[in-house]
């Protein structure tokens, strides 16, 4: 296709045009065809040209503008996040004495060719993922569009990042599958991107990076300017632009996301031994005469290294929860909690005293109550605490989970909230002491249940930015069967793990995490640990994307979390050693001394105190504010049978 004066930059067959949008056995309703980007002298055009049924396909053609003599390229893999972007492993370049390929013979099917300068290309519309091939659409500034382009054999991503070396693609702000155009010499633009920083300095093209990872390029970096984007992009009154300290400073305190452009050589693995649990004699040694804890530090890192003994959990939780305060003394912390349970008491009481036709008429309540007793009735009921129909604690976690969407108007009850409350209830066995500590627990997590999303899918593209710099391999591997997303990794994150191992090892984890030790982040590590031990399983197998799914569901219970946390913390390790991490790495864990800069900004290292001024003003009677007859309900172990409840004086 090569002539004089040009040269064929990208190359990819298997393209189809679908000439008729009905589905009828027409012989020209698919036409192959091959999609090329032709750079001709000063311009650069995009080409697709129909192809004969019995014609030799085209080969695949990569080619740089100054390759190393004598050294053949071969393009990395190239992961796709989308189902329906395909995965193209290797991409040689064509020998520069390899014949020229005739050019074909008219025929019926070459009205359909079309060639299109890039400078006059405005738009691009790709498909909705799931629905079939892939497609692009190409729209020029006249407002006229290509026919959709039908990639039979994927390449989709690959066309983009190939057109990215000539073009910067923007994503619309209005509609999240069409890109915008722009040519890189635009002031406006460019300007725009050095005066916010967004991107690496030497990276020239920052759309390269979405294509990359979609979700952390997306939510990391154009979320952040999205007004002053569309304004630099149309800036038609010849204001100037915001300066540049002013631009900076905005956005300081959220750093963006940069590009793996190459492999991180990271140290050997090192080998992490948990150590032996904190004993309630060892916590004693922590406290002062007045009760008050003293080297918190030292003692959270015992904590984190060897987690706490069982009796002395219903104490600890509720430090490293928020619940009391690590610098209060035993009678200041015994004060918080008296103004706690008349807080509690409080919201518990606006609930409770709505009539059943006041209720008719409130469908946010009725929705919340029916969901909530739903979700107790199937909540942990294999566990003997909560066994029973008449069980006392599904009542308490009921009430616990009702008053909460007292304490939080604006989040409510989202279902898994209740696997979150369980194991505190069970270990708190105190309904005023769970509440206090579930709502410091959701201090750190209630961004994983917002409608929203956007802090799941945040997670979920950081684990894949660690994993990726952790295992490149597994990472292809993943994406070629359509599992780069890792979205089997979802409920693990969302719930911290709770479904994924057993109830006490859970407590062991939870307070492991709690910590806030040895970094930010740390559930992504453990998520790391997780896959590395299914490494060689999955990459072994001929597992699809259903089988994938499948193996990693069934990993529940089947792991054990002492393993999975010395995993992790040597993963830790070994990345904090390395030298070359890139930053947004280093500030995702915390390295380089930038512990508050991590982009999951989400999720705060440790619960603060909640101070009674937290909850919602009540305008209650005075009188009302004491412990009503049903309420605060402590709980006996379960091993003392029949359980007696008594009111929590």
């Amino acid at each position: 296709m090569e002539a004089v004066g040009c040269s064929v930059a990208f190359e990819k067959d298997g393209v189809f045009l679908h000439t008729s949008a009905k589905r009828h056995p027409e012989h020209d309703s698919l036409l192959p065809g091959v999609i090329r980007i032709v750079e001709k002298g000063s311009d650069t055009l995009l080409q697709w040209t129909p192809v004969e049924e019995a014609g030799d396909a085209p080969q695949i053609v990569f080619s740089r503008k100054e390759p190393l003599p004598g050294v053949a390229e071969e393009e990395i893999f190239d992961p796709g996040y989308e189902p329906d972007w395909a995965v193209i492993s290797t991409v040689r370049t064509r020998p520069q004495e390899e014949p020229l390929a005739p050019v074909p013979q008219p025929s019926p099917r070459a009205q359909w060719a079309f060639s299109l300068s890039l400078s006059e290309l405005q738009s691009i519309r790709r498909s909705k993922p799931g629905l079939g091939w892939s497609y692009l659409i190409f729209i020029s500034r006249d407002g006229g569009s290509l026919p959709a382009l039908h990639f039979h054999r994927g390449g989709t991503k690959a066309l983009l990042r190939a057109l990215c070396k000539y073009l910067i693609l923007a994503i619309s702000p209005k509609d999240s599958r069409l890109y915008l155009v722009y040519s890189p010499g635009s002031y406006a633009l460019s300007h725009a991107f050095e005066e916010l920083q967004l991107f690496e300095e030497n990276v020239s093209n920052p759309v390269s990076r979405f294509l990359q990872d979609p979700y952390t390029a997306t939510f990391g970096g154009f979320s952040k300017v999205t007004n002053f984007f569309r304004g630099a992009l149309h800036h038609e009154d010849g204001a100037p632009l915001r300066p540049s300290g002013e631009a900076a400073a905005s956005v300081e305190d959220e750093p963006g996301f940069e590009v793996i452009t190459c492999q991180v050589q990271l140290g050997p693995r090192p080998v992490v031994h948990r150590e032996a649990p904190v004993t309630e004699q060892e916590w004693v040694q922590h406290l002062d005469l007045e009760g008050r804890v003293t080297c918190v530090d030292e003692l959270k890192k015992r904590i984190f290294a060897g987690g706490l003994s069982p009796p002395l959990r219903k104490e600890a939780w509720k430090f490293l929860l928020g619940y009391y305060s690590w610098e209060s003394s035993s009678e200041e912390n015994r004060t918080q909690a008296r103004c706690r349970t008349d807080e509690y008491f409080r919201m518990k009481l606006q609930w409770k005293s709505v009539s059943e036709e006041q209720e008719r008429r409130n469908s946010l309540l009725r929705g919340y109550r029916s969901l909530i007793e739903r979700d107790v009735s199937r909540t942990d009921r294999s566990n003997k605490f909560y066994q029973g129909s008449e069980n006392p604690a599904l009542v308490l976690l009921h009430d616990v989970l009702l008053t909460y969407c007292m304490y939080n108007f604006d989040l409510g009850y989202v279902q898994g909230m209740s696997d979150l409350l369980s194991p505190i209830l069970y270990v708190t066995q105190n309904e005023v002491d769970a509440f206090w500590c579930f709502a410091g627990f959701m201090e750190l997590v209630h961004h994983n249940f917002e409608e929203s999303q956007e802090s799941m899918k945040r997670q979920l593209g950081q684990l894949g930015l660690i994993l990726r710099l952790l295992d490149p391999p597994l990472c292809d591997f993943l994406d070629s069967k359509e599992s780069g997303s890792l979205c089997f990794c979802f409920r693990w994150l969302l719930i911290w793990f709770k479904r994924e191992f057993a109830f006490t090892d859970v407590l062991q984890l939870w307070e492991v995490l709690w910590t806030g030790l040895p970094c930010p982040n740390f559930h992504l590590l453990v998520a790391c640990g997780i896959l590395d031990s299914e490494r060689e399983t999955l990459m072994t197998s001929e597992f699809g994307f259903n089988e994938i799914l499948k193996h990693i569901n069934e990993l529940t219970m089947k792991k054990s979390v002492e393993e999975m946390l010395c995993r992790a913390e040597a993963l830790y390790r070994q990345l904090a050693a390395s030298p070359d991490l890139p930053r947004n790495v280093q500030e995702l864990l915390g390295l380089g001394g930038s512990m508050g800069g991590s982009p999951s900004s989400d999720m705060a290292p440790s619960p603060r105190p909640l101070s009674p001024g937290q909850g919602p003003e009540l305008d209650l009677p005075v009188a009302i504010s004491s412990p009503q007859p049903d309420s605060s309900i402590e709980i006996l172990p379960p091993e003392e049978t029949p359980a007696a409840l008594s009111p929590e004086l």
